[in-house]
Parts: structure tokens; C-alpha cells; sequence
């Protein structure tokens, strides 16, 4: 079993920034956490920024240049520096596998940030 413990949220103003951080633990092997996702109130889960299938970084149009992705593979860590801020931001953000099309591992209780106008 895998558990992820996202941290870093907060409440910020338009235009602040955020930084958050992942770390995962578990008794198996080769644990693989390479991605951020997040659910703004109301709809579903979405990618934020995560690893693909071929190893290549995959970053959701709406965070482009604004939102950089780094991972600690050793530590089993990542993280997601956040700049530029905007209300639309504002959601529950997670961390969990990259886009590899594997079973993700059990979903952690989330980061809430909150981005005021």
C-alpha cells in the first residue's frame, strides 16, 4: 500500500505564488509518484502537470509557464511551484502516478489552495 501526504496550500492573492509538495510512502517497491492533479470545485479531477508514458512532461494548457513540475525519484517527493495565481486556481490539488495508464495508488487527503481576486 502507497500513501501520499500532499502539504504547501494555502490562501494566497491573485498573482502570488504556492509552492506544494508530495511525499509518498509504502511497503512496496518502486514506488512511482510523477504527477499533480487537482479538482476545482464542481467538476471532475484534472491533470495539472505529470510524467506521460514515454517519459515526456505533460502540462495542462491553463498552467503553461505559470506552474513547474520537479520530482525527487529518490525520495520519492515531488513537487509544484506555483506562480502567477489565479482565482481559476483555486482547487484541492493531489499528487499520484504519472500518465502511464497503471492502477493509481490510493488518493491522499489533498492540499486545499485558494486564490482570491
Amino acid at each position: 500500500q502507497v500513501q501520499l501526504v500532499e502539504s504547501g496550500g494555502g490562501l494566497v492573492q491573485a498573482g502570488g505564488s504556492l509552492k506544494l509538495s508530495c511525499t509518498a510512502s509504502g511497503s512496496i517497491s518502486n514506488i512511482n509518484v510523477a504527477g499533480w492533479y487537482r479538482r476545482i470545485p464542481g467538476k471532475q479531477r484534472e491533470v495539472v502537470a505529470a510524467v506521460g508514458r514515454t517519459g515526456s512532461l505533460y502540462y495542462a494548457e491553463s498552467v503553461k509557464g505559470r506552474f513547474t513540475f520537479s520530482r525527487d525519484s529518490a525520495k520519492n517527493t515531488v513537487t509544484l511551484q506555483m506562480n502567477s495565481l489565479k482565482p481559476e486556481d483555486t482547487a484541492v490539488y493531489y499528487c499520484n502516478k504519472g500518465l502511464d495508464g497503471t492502477t493509481w495508488y490510493p488518493w491522499g487527503q489533498g492540499t486545499q489552495v485558494t486564490v482570491s481576486p
